[in-house]
């Protein structure tokens, strides 16, 4: 039995087609800007985790720097000893400095993200 057939069958069926059609438009065309926004959203968040990893990334760096330091090469005198540990303290700084900025331009990012969907 086709369709045509259903509707010619019942009188129901063929008066509720066209809702149904003005139905299945809506509904679709509000599902997308959904999924857009949860794109946006996922994009955001992929990023988010993007910056924790070089963030990570720059900590397991600089653990290896210093259990190096102890290591073999250790510095002849305390100012040696400083200077290394002022570079690392610096670079950690640099990082979450870094981290903390990237964080506060996601927010604006995603905003401007949903806003364009909107």
């Amino acid at each position: 039995m086709t369709e045509h057939e259903d509707t010619a069958t019942n009188p129901a069926l063929a008066a509720a087609e066209p809702m149904m059609e003005w139905w299945q438009k809506q509904w679709s065309q509000g599902v997308t800007p959904m999924a857009r926004m949860q794109l946006a959203w996922m994009e955001s968040m992929a990023e988010a985790m993007e910056f924790e990893a070089q963030f990570l990334k720059t900590l397991a760096d600089s653990g290896q720097k210093i259990a190096q330091s102890f290591d073999g090469d250790t510095p002849q005198t305390q100012a040696e000893m400083q200077q290394r540990y002022q570079a690392l303290i610096s670079e950690l700084t640099d990082a979450q400095m870094d981290r903390m900025k990237k964080a506060a331009e996601l927010s604006h990012e995603f905003r401007r993200r949903v806003w364009e969907e909107i």
